[in-house]
């Protein structure tokens, strides 16, 4: 089985030496308790949990799974007295309101938190992260009355939330949407229709669910334009919170699944179930960005927390494993064979999977700055601002992540050769888990049009032009005066190619608009690889000057810097490629006939 062990040293090298956390908070009002002190407290106390509670579950809940049984579903055994623990530290609410419950800390350490519990146990992290989502659309759009009710138990983790877009019929596409909710009159409405892969739809751990639910008013517009959004719980309550009648939710079915056997997947039926409009009628897509928003970020931690935990394991394995003769001369004389990390091509997996999971936390720790701007915000301009450079990165995060943490999860398995692929060692689980990210919340081909269509061309290039600024403005002034010039060097370089090839591909599209389809997943890999060069760049400035200045963590700060060199030289190449399918030709992809792709 997989172990886990909180990265807290690299945790606190990203917060404190790279992107200063203390310094940001005390530009923000929640950011009054974040103290240095506080910070580490809770770090140090949700490792604990991750890994003493919920990582001894992790092959637990993937070999049980969840058992549904007419209507209702029982999670793996542990998983709810597990959960009771979660309530009972205060966890669910750490970054809401103090006056809906919470502890009033930054959005931030929130993320901190989930990155711990996701990697420990990602099946058993989903059911308080889609709570997450949950409390996020109800405090932005939600009146102040559903803020007391539902908010309040959200933040206590004694309900929890849902996400409910998907129908069987339409799958990303929602205006194809068919559920209806018709107006009641004491301002209430009743649903009908049918989600699936409601992730945390429906279990045994918590006294009530409540579910965010997208549906169509009586006479709304076609399309996404006459979507609007509803809170429908799985129990009626009162005014106050008191539980009383089941409501028309029910759970169908769960999926059975290549991975997160431990979190139910479920089709929910609403059949004429009482719900309650969230914000504006047919504004409910717009309001439902905020719950998707909120997901892509928590997914785009999985590919991290893949990456975290394939590395992890994968290296004690290259450590103890005896097998054929080094090339460059024996390293193990008393054993038959010399440990496999010797071997170049099982320190190419390992460094990999290590330079995607630093990079990574760093990414996602730098976008955490964002949302907390984005709550913290005075004026509208400000958290207008926030969200929209928080949303120029989000399908970067999501897709670029995810998409490297599923290869390090596969190499992972590599390194273990065919031991990888049984159950015994758990490496397989950690693939079969991740498989999901790269599709949820979007595919990555979803986020990748997302990217260059309404982040970049339908912006006007303002947030990429932004984004272009602030890498060359790190680049020119580490290329004059940094410890590490020839990474500047090469930041410029390809955040110049980047430039040069957005225009052409633009350009062509101009004439041809499949051009920009074709090239929208090799622009977005590029623009994952150049982001994480920027990370990788920063860091090793931060590893240079630390070793310059000596103390303590020599090694520490030299494998950062030869993590960078091996990111640098092995993995940034790849953009390269990824230009090339950007420019190439359209009919590549699009000029075979439907008739020619039976020919076979």
């Amino acid at each position: 089985m997989t172990t886990y062990k909180a990265p807290v040293r690299d945790i606190n090298f990203v917060i404190n030496e790279l992107l200063d956390f203390n310094a940001h908070y005390q530009t923000i009002p929640a950011g009054a308790e974040a103290t240095p002190d506080m910070v580490e407290a809770i770090t140090l106390e949700a490792a604990k949990f991750a890994e003493e509670v919920l990582s001894p579950l992790n092959q637990v809940g993937d070999e049980q799974g969840c058992q549904w049984n007419d209507g209702e579903v029982t999670t793996p055994e542990g998983f709810k007295e597990a959960y009771q623990m979660w309530v009972e530290g205060g966890w669910q609410g750490l970054s809401h309101p103090v006056e809906y419950g919470g502890q009033g800390l930054p959005m931030s350490m929130g993320l901190i938190k989930s990155e711990l519990v996701g990697t420990a146990n990602w099946s058993w992290g989903m059911y308080p992260g889609l709570s997450l989502g949950a409390m996020n659309t109800l405090y932005v759009h939600g009146t102040e009355a559903q803020k007391q009710l539902y908010l309040s138990k959200l933040c206590e983790g004694t309900w929890t939330g849902t996400m409910c877009l998907t129908e069987a019929h339409c799958g990303s596409d929602l205006g194809q949407m068919r559920s209806k909710a018709e107006p009641q009159a004491d301002g209430s409405y009743k649903l009908t229709g049918s989600k699936i892969f409601i992730s945390a739809g429906e279990h045994d751990l918590a006294e009530n669910i409540i579910h965010i639910v997208l549906a169509r008013t009586p006479g709304a517009p076609e399309g996404t334009k006459g979507i609007s959004l509803f809170i429908v719980p799985k129990f009626n309550t009162t005014e106050d919170g008191t539980i009383t009648d089941r409501n028309g939710v029910k759970c169908g079915s769960i999926e059975h699944k290549m991975g997160i056997h431990g979190n139910a997947t479920c089709v929910i039926n609403f059949d004429d179930a009482t719900g309650y409009m969230l914000g504006q009628e047919n504004e409910g897509l717009n309001a439902m960005f905020t719950f998707m928003n909120t997901a892509r970020i928590g997914t785009a931690i999985q590919g991290l927390a893949a990456s975290e935990l394939a590395y992890q394991n994968a290296l004690p394995y290259a450590l103890d494993r005896y097998s054929m003769r080094s090339l460059s001369g024996v390293k193990n004389p008393d054993k038959a064979g010399d440990a496999i990390i010797h071997h170049p091509d099982v320190r190419r997996m390992l460094l990999t999977a290590r330079a995607f999971a630093e990079g990574g936390r760093a990414m996602i720790y730098d976008a955490a700055k964002y949302s907390d701007r984005m709550v913290q915000a005075e004026s509208q301009e400000d958290r207008d601002a926030a969200e929209n450079e928080l949303g120029f990165l989000t399908p970067i995060l999501k897709a670029f992540l995810t998409e490297t943490g599923l290869e390090s999860a596969s190499n992972a398995m590599q390194v273990f050769g065919g031991h990888g692929f049984i159950k015994e060692h758990g490496m397989e689980q950690i693939y079969r888990d991740a498989r999901i990210a790269t599709m949820y919340e979007g595919t990555t081909g979803i986020q990748a049009m997302d990217l260059i269509g309404r982040k970049v061309v339908l912006d006007g290039f303002k947030l990429y032009g932004g984004f272009c600024k602030k890498l060359y403005k790190f680049g020119f002034k580490n290329l004059i005066s940094g410890k590490r010039r020839c990474y500047s060097a090469k930041l410029i370089g390809y955040t110049l190619a980047w430039n040069w090839h957005t225009v052409k591909m633009v350009a062509r599209a101009s004439r041809n608009r499949d051009a920009v389809g074709a090239a929208s997943y090799d622009f977005l890999m590029y623009s994952g690889y150049l982001s994480m060069a920027y990370y990788w760049a920063m860091m090793a400035e931060v590893a240079a000057n630390k070793l310059a200045e000596g103390g303590e963590d020599k090694a520490f700060y030299e494998a950062k810097l030869e993590t960078a060199e091996f990111y640098f030289s092995r993995l940034l190449p790849r953009a390269k490629g990824h230009a090339g399918c950007m420019n190439s030709s359209t009919d590549s992809v699009m000029a075979m006939s439907l008739d020619r792709f039976t020919a076979r």
